[in-house]
């Protein structure tokens, strides 16, 4: 069977048909029929290359001795052996240990085509690459922070100095205050919500209803206020206001705030006919429910609950098999249930969609017992559905685990090397100050 010759790796002189080269102190004799089967590659070149033609010898590698015929080049051994494996089997993969980027960077001074990737090098240079804006975004932003621009006008450095102190509690101290005041606001907020509908700390107004108590309405005005003044400062302060009004957490504090002031104009604002109506009142019992949506804002002052976002956004797949799993299992023990319950005279399946809700309370073992089967076969099926149901939820949940844990031991490597980056840069800004300062006193 014909195999293709491998690389030599030895000293000595090589012979006809053969090139000799010298990557950093590791010398490798190559086949030229080998190298030929890709013509365009450095290695070919050199091997095509006349030896009378010095000049043209010099621009493709560091050095040549025409005795040996060996051509001398600075680069990584480590990463030449994964290089030259394109000729042998038509596809590189980068060994363990090499960096990617500087990989790419390697096939590039040789001449290879990145298509020559195996897959799975190709995705996980795909994901380094990903790690590498991510980290120079980060730059970017601390880079953003540092930087004091003399040269644009008064009013923009007050617009970047407030956004600054509404966006970005690191940047200073008065940001710090400022973002803790804003997260403590949110749980004040909260806890008055709840705290509000306790019977006991309602008092009665003048028509006979139960309301919330005065002191709690003011509690919850001044948050109000706070949150409304901070939503204002920061959308004055955005470099790009159409983009800040259409994230989605900046959606959900506009609808933390609107609720309020919608009650209030209904409230205060409208006629007494007009509240009296039914469904302006249930309009502003819906809007008073969604105050809840102001518990969402601590994913503006938490890291963790940004990552646990983050992290479930990555487990979609993982989200939508658990929901396949439940979802089919839901609708084969419903309709088992409601077929085995039908022979009992006392039964509480009186149909497949209201069994729906046992199966769901069954699989996800809660089991509030308001329904339940009553037969011996109605009791298998049950006591094999939460069987059935922990194994579903059990099987998803630890590739979700993991995305959350490697997202956020990403985020912290991220965070430290961009850190480090700006740290170089700071040193590297300081050496060339202190060169140019001997130069200046000459």
């Amino acid at each position: 069977m014909w195999t293709i010759p491998k690389p030599k790796y030895r000293r000595g002189f090589c012979t006809e048909g053969e090139i000799a080269v010298n990557i950093g102190g590791v010398q490798t004799v190559l086949f030229g029929d080998v190298l030929n089967r890709y013509p365009e590659s450095r290695l070919a070149e050199l091997l095509n290359c006349s030896t009378q033609n010095p000049e043209r010898i010099s621009s493709l590698c560091d050095d040549f001795d025409p005795c040996r015929k060996e051509f001398y080049f600075d680069r990584d051994p480590d990463a030449f052996k994964c290089i030259i494996d394109v000729y042998y089997f038509d596809e590189i993969h980068i060994k363990s240990g090499i960096c990617p980027i500087c990989f790419i960077k390697e096939m590039e001074f040789w001449k290879i085509d990145q298509s020559v990737l195996d897959e799975c090098c190709k995705t996980y240079l795909s994901e380094k690459e990903e790690e590498l804006n991510e980290i120079a975004t980060k730059v970017k932003f601390i880079l953003e922070d540092l930087e004091v621009d003399e040269c644009i006008a008064r009013p923009q450095r007050c617009q970047r100095y407030l956004w600054k102190l509404m966006e970005k509690p690191g940047s200073s101290l008065p940001a710090r205050i400022i973002a803790i005041v804003s997260f403590f606001s949110v749980l004040v907020s909260a806890l008055v919500m709840c705290v509000g509908t306790i019977p006991e700390l309602q008092v009665t107004d003048a028509e006979g209803k139960l309301v919330e108590h005065p002191t709690l309405e003011a509690i919850e005005s001044a948050c109000m206020l706070w949150f409304t003044a901070e939503y204002l400062l920061r959308l004055a302060s955005s470099p790009d206001k159409l983009h800040f009004a259409l994230s989605f957490m900046n959606i959900v504090d506009f609808m933390a705030i609107m609720p309020f002031y919608v009650v209030l104009s209904l409230t205060y604002l409208g006629t007494s006919s007009m509240m009296e109506l039914a469904n302006v009142q249930q309009a502003v019992q819906a809007l008073r429910i969604m105050r809840i949506a102001r518990i969402f804002k601590l994913a503006r002052h938490s890291s963790g609950l940004q990552t646990l976002t983050y992290a479930l956004k990555k487990s979609l797949k993982e989200l939508g098999l658990l929901l396949m799993y439940m979802g089919v299992g839901i609708f084969v023990f419903s309709a088992l249930a409601y077929t085995m319950e039908q022979s009992h005279p006392e039964t509480l399946f009186r149909s497949i969609p209201q069994s729906f809700w046992w199966a769901i309370i069954t699989m996800t073992t809660v089991g509030y017992g308001d329904i339940y089967p009553k037969t011996t076969l109605g009791k298998c099926n049950a006591a094999v559905s939460f069987l059935c149901g922990v194994i579903a939820i059990a099987l998803p949940i630890h590739p979700i685990i993991n995305n959350f844990v490697v997202f956020y031991n990403k985020q912290k490597v991220l965070e430290t090397a961009a850190k480090h980056e700006v740290e170089l840069m700071e040193l590297k800004s300081g050496r060339e100050a202190r060169k140019k300062k001997p130069q200046q006193l000459k």
